[in-house]
Formats: C-alpha cells, structure tokens, sequence
C-alpha cells in the first residue's frame, strides 16, 4: 500500500510539472516564423498563433495608485524587511502570491498583489500588498525602478533583444502566448 502511494503521488508531480510554466529569460539570437531562439540555455521558444508581445516602459511611483494590480520583486533587507527592486503592472489573469525563491535577481522574492496602501516610514514608503492567502509589507526605496507595459508587436522580437516569458515544455522547445520583450534600453523587469 505504502509503496503505491508513494508512485501515486510521483505521477501527480510528473503531471503537474509536465503542465507547469518556466519562467525563460535571454537574448534573442533568431526569429524564424513563430520560432524564436534564445541565447540563455540556447532554447527554442514557439510562439502561439495569437501570442501576445509586451514592451517595458520606465514608470514612476505615481502611476501605481491603491487596488493597483503589481508584481514587486523585493529582496531582505539586513533589518529583515522586504525592500523593493521593482515594480511592475500585472495583467488581471497573473495568478496573485507570495514566491519565495524568485530567479530575476540573486535572493530575491516575487510578490503578486493589490497595492492596498502606501505610508511614509523611516527609509522610504511601505506598501502593504494583499493578495487572496495573505499580505506583504514591502519598503520602497529612492532605488526602487517601476514600470508598466505598452502592446509590442512580432516586429518587436529581434536578435539582441532581451525577453522574458512564462512557457509550457513541448518536446524539445517551449510554448508560450505572451512575451516581454526590450525595447529602447528598458529591458524586461520580471
């Protein structure tokens, strides 16, 4: 019985991995129709028939008003504080949460959250962040970069662009319907 439960429970994570997204950062080094290759781990991206291209534009802290939607990747700080890096507008379908080993930045963390207010406190501003399983108070800095995202297009994916995507494993690349892309030195924040 012991030993059942134990190959039940490696096919439920064989499953679920198998229908996981992978967070893919790189370069882009080509673009061959729906196919993009990218510099990272050299891996092929197919982009699905009606996928969606984002491009990064700097923002300030006042184009994050309260109930605002937002992804901050945050690190410790040596007080133990989170201290946001950055911080981004989030799409309504980006699953809310707290993710504790982020990969964008060394030590960091992902928060995705309503921005449920913000106050002056010593070293800068504190957003109290509420997503559906709990909260997060999060320090801004005068270091904290921002930003928001404008529609791209498939003109947008070039080589030497910087993307990042969340696709699914396929084979022998991965498949995705929605890319960030560089553009204009703003690369990617995620």
């Amino acid at each position: 019985m012991k030993q059942l439960l134990v190959f039940a429970l490696l096919a439920l994570t064989a499953v679920a991995s198998a229908h996981a997204q992978n967070r893919l950062r790189g370069t882009i080094t080509a673009v061959n129709g729906d196919v993009m290759t990218i510099k990272s781990r050299d891996l092929q991206i197919q982009l699905a028939p009606d996928a969606q291209v984002a491009v990064p534009k700097r923002a300030t802290a006042d184009d994050f008003k309260q109930g605002s939607y937002v992804g901050v990747t945050s690190v410790k700080g040596p007080d133990g504080r989170l201290v946001a890096r950055r911080i981004h507008a989030l799409g309504p379908t980006t699953p809310s949460g707290h993710i504790a080993n982020w990969d964008g930045m060394p030590n960091s963390l992902m928060t995705n959250a309503n921005l449920e207010s913000r106050a002056q406190v010593a070293g800068g501003d504190e957003l109290v962040l509420k997503y559906k399983d709990g909260e997060q108070k999060i320090l801004v800095t005068p270091q904290t970069e921002y930003y928001t995202f404008t529609n791209g297009s498939r003109a947008d994916l070039k080589p030497g662009e910087n993307i990042f995507t969340g696709a699914k494993p396929d084979g022998s690349k991965f498949v995705t319907s929605r890319v960030v892309v560089s553009k204009d030195g703003v690369n990617p924040p995620q």
